[in-house]
């Protein structure tokens, strides 16, 4: 390198002479910020124009809204008009290769929640619109046509779903005990998302680094952790922690058109056995035979608690509040600036020398901390209520005991995996299904 520099200032002009110089003697980086603005050489040479093609980000948006949907209608148009689970397949792998590795998992609509929740809570925030279509179409195809994304085309299910070989079943409480996780996992996110504090869907995804094939190695070893045991039971992300599942269950409860059991149906039992989420409910006899007036005096007792459990959630997450709030950053800031105020230190963390580099007060910054301190708490009692009532309303679909002759879907539970439609023998007799 100094010999082909020796080189230049020989046969070069004085100018350039100079120039080399200069560079010999300045250090590296020091050359690299001398590097502006460039030199006027004499000799009347002219710098080549440079041009450097920008990724079109917004025709790759476009691409995603479209495949999106796309996807979402043909699971539908397989799953509701001709019963067939091939068309499942084939969305799948298409949305694990490209919303999952080619889009490196980023085009999420599980993530758009935390966009959706801070655009309502600060006017400022300027959302995505992509964010907010992904966010807001799975959901109108829930209304319609029940959890038709959840099938084949979100990438995470349709991993979990391509990967799964047998399903073994969990018990009925173990199953509600951990239902009840998503609806937690989804009001911790909106809470940390509203008061601006950080986006934990994103940073704790748990496929992301899967899909980018690097990242925080816990979270990939917690990735591979499920797939595998999603080869053994059915989509244990999508079940027990998925919080934008939860939310389209609430849709998909009062959904249009819906996966049904076939007319002649002759009880094998074979749906029921091949449901990888356990969501068709096999006929039940009440047992007990535990008098009606009885069931409804349970269920009132349950409802009558439910103001106790929301007002218990409430007091505990309000109390947590101020623990809950160091996951934001300034909270975080102004708690080691009081420290190293009480305490002088000699050698001061990054963060400490931003922040006095910048030339920001403490006053300013135990403003913003309480602030976010204050949101926290209030924010934290609604999150605290609504996670009481869940609890509640989990134990009060336990208690309810009704006698079933047949075999029913189970809308809110049911992914529109269509694995149940290959094993049923009667099948063929339902070539289309009354959509009415």
């Amino acid at each position: 390198m100094l010999n082909a520099v020796k080189k230049t200032v020989t046969h070069s002009t004085p100018t350039l002479r100079i120039w080399a110089a200069l560079l010999l003697l300045l250090p590296a980086g020091a050359a690299d910020a001398q590097r502006f603005p460039k030199p006027d050489f004499e000799s009347g040479y002219t710098y080549p124009e440079l041009r450097y093609a920008i990724p079109n980000e917004t025709l790759w948006t476009a691409v995603d809204v479209v495949l999106l949907t796309a996807l979402m209608g043909v699971v539908a148009w397989a799953v509701i008009r001709k019963r067939t689970r091939a068309p499942v397949v084939v969305s799948s792998v298409i949305s694990v290769a490209y919303f999952g590795f080619f889009r490196s998992g980023c085009v999420c609509s599980i993530g758009a929640i935390q966009n959706v929740a801070l655009a309502l809570a600060d006017s400022a925030y300027v959302m995505p619109p992509s964010a907010l279509l992904f966010f807001i179409l799975p959901i109108v195809f829930a209304i319609l046509l029940g959890r038709v994304f959840c099938a084949g085309v979100c990438p995470m299910g349709a991993l979990q779903e391509l990967v799964n070989v047998k399903s073994y079943r969990l018990s009925k409480a173990l199953t509600a005990a951990l239902s009840v996780i998503p609806w937690i996992y989804l009001i911790l996110a909106v809470l940390f998302a509203v008061t601006r504090s950080s986006f934990i869907i994103c940073r704790f995804d748990p496929f992301i680094g899967l899909f980018r094939l690097g990242g925080d190695v816990g979270m990939i070893v917690f990735g591979a952790l499920l797939l595998v045991a999603a080869i053994f039971t059915g989509r244990p992300f999508c079940r027990f922690l998925c919080p934008y599942g939860a939310l389209l269950s609430l849709f998909a409860r009062v959904s249009v058109w819906r996966i049904k059991i076939t007319p002649t149906c002759i009880s094998c039992e074979l749906c029921h056995n091949a449901c990888p989420v356990d969501a068709i409910r096999a006929p039940y006899a009440n047992k007990v035979k535990e008098s009606r007036l009885r069931g409804v005096k349970r269920v009132l007792l349950y409802l009558l608690l439910l103001p106790a459990l929301a007002g218990a959630g409430a007091l505990t997450l309000r109390t947590a509040s101020n623990a809950l709030s160091r996951v934001n950053k300034d909270v975080r800031l102004y708690d080691m600036v009081a420290q190293n105020e009480a305490a002088p230190q000699d050698v001061q963390p990054p963060e400490l020398e931003a922040f006095y580099g910048q030339g920001g007060t403490v006053e300013e910054l135990s403003q913003r901390a309480a602030a976010i301190q204050a949101d926290f708490r209030r924010y934290a009692t609604a999150a605290g209520a609504l996670m009481g009532l869940v609890i509640g309303f989990t134990l009060t679909g336990l208690s309810l005991k009704r006698t079933r002759k047949t075999y029913e879907v189970n809308d809110a539970a049911c992914v529109s995996c269509a694995r149940c439609f290959s094993y049923c023998p009667q099948e063929r007799t339902f070539a289309k299904p009354d959509l009415s």
